[in-house]
């Protein structure tokens, strides 16, 4: 229980392969998407599911398995923390952005 103050821990399914830079600094950073979905009976006892989608970055060493390991389709469980950034959009809009900066990742199911 040491860092419970910005922890986020999901499984969910990759939306994508992940998308890979090695930035001028040379440091990897890989982002990608993962669903969660949680299914429940709704007041007619019909069954629901919501899919949810997150954006996941990982820098360094993180970013590296992300592109060597992880494929659309893929079942993994990441633990990060929640990140909030905007940024200007060529039309001069701001935008916000919500992240999971990624720590670790498991991947789970069937070896391919």
């Amino acid at each position: 229980m040491k860092n419970l103050r910005n922890s986020v821990q999901l499984i969910g399914n990759l939306g994508m392969n992940p998308e890979v830079k090695t930035l001028e600094s040379g440091s990897t950073v890989a982002k990608f998407s993962i669903a969660t979905s949680d299914r429940y009976k709704n007041k007619k006892g019909e069954q629901m599911e919501d899919t949810t989608w997150h954006n996941l970055v990982a820098w360094g060493k993180t970013a590296e398995i992300a592109e060597k390991y992880l494929q659309k389709g893929a079942q993994v469980a990441v633990e990060g923390k929640l990140t909030n950034r905007s940024y200007e959009a060529k039309d001069g809009t701001k935008r916000y952005v919500t992240e999971i900066l990624v720590n670790e990742i498991l991947m789970l199911g069937a070896k391919e």
